[in-house]
């Protein structure tokens, strides 16, 4: 059995060093955001014969200077261009462009963004990332209220749950900022899709151990909390890894072959995932041990 309570203080500090580099970056460099939150100019063209590979298409449009611009396909023959904000003029020579590169294309929309709409989305996005954590402390103090008479209350329960959370945002958004800034990407709307779906995976895997935990906190009666809380662990230690690869083998998959438009996507995610699982077993379960051992400090103050 592995003694992970026990060298928490390991991880602990494993989790600080991995989270610097990022939280760094993010200080110095931001996270440099696309025309969804920033504004800008949209275009939505259909190719009338098969469609040129996407890094074709970027590779001809980098010479009309239009700065960072995001390519992605749309159905079968489309393509989503998200730029600057730009004129009629700039935006006739992007078709003249590729008509004169790829052939007859039909122009579906021309849409500008306007800066207002950009502030808006990404003050939403924050909100929903806020209310996501809120009602998981409601829910897992809730879950496990027939607890709080043990040695950790239920909503501690939910609060280490909160702080595993946080540990995977800044994990998937520090590393973006040192991406981003090397690889010259944006972020976009899909990126604030994924930190959901980490936070719904990663929060859900913190339960499975967690229930473990309110399961064997009614047999151990011999034990300490700290011992309950390992055994917990351990026992679901093989299913919270097997779970993740399954995941993670599907989501290299989509990385290497999904195309470009979800590339970095799937790269959230998988850089999430592998993250929630670390935090679920690392940072979340030993956190309650560390809450007891703090509460009894202060009692025999």
């Amino acid at each position: 059995m592995y003694k992970i309570t026990q060298k928490r203080n390991i991880f602990f500090i494993l989790s600080i060093i991995l989270l610097i580099p990022g939280i760094l970056a993010l200080i110095f460099w931001g996270l440099p955001l696309s025309i969804d939150f920033k504004g800008g100019s949209a275009i939505i063209l259909n190719f009338k014969s098969e469609r040129p590979q996407i890094q074709t298409i970027s590779e001809k449009l980098s010479t009309l200077d239009l700065g960072n611009l995001t390519v992605q396909s749309v159905a079968e023959k489309g393509i989503s261009l998200k730029l600057k904000h730009i004129d009629n003029e700039t935006y006739q020579k992007i078709l003249d462009n590729l008509k004169s590169n790829f052939g007859d294309i039909e122009e579906v929309s021309f849409d500008a963004i306007g800066p207002t709409i950009g502030k808006e989305l990404r003050n939403k996005a924050f909100t929903a990332v806020i209310l996501v954590l809120i009602f998981i402390i409601i829910y897992i103090a809730f879950a496990f209220r027939k607890v709080s008479s043990g040695p950790v209350h239920s909503w501690v329960y939910g609060v280490a749950a909160v702080i595993a959370l946080i540990h995977d945002i800044l994990m998937v958004i520090g590393i973006f900022s040192i991406i981003s800034h090397f690889l010259k990407i944006e972020i976009d709307i899909l990126f604030v899709t994924a930190l959901l779906t980490v936070l719904g995976f990663s929060v859900h895997d913190t339960i499975v151990v967690f229930d473990r935990i309110r399961e064997r906190l009614k047999l151990s009666y011999n034990k300490t909390f700290e011992e309950t809380v390992n055994d917990s662990i351990n026992q679901t230690l093989v299913r919270s890894i097997n779970t993740t690869l399954t995941t993670l083998f599907v989501l290299l998959a989509l990385f290497l072959f999904g195309g470009q438009s979800i590339k970095y996507f799937v790269l959230a995610l998988l850089i999430g995932i592998t993250s929630g699982t670390y935090s679920s077993i690392f940072i979340a379960s030993p956190l309650l041990v560390v809450w007891d051992n703090v509460r009894h400090r202060k009692v025999n103050i």
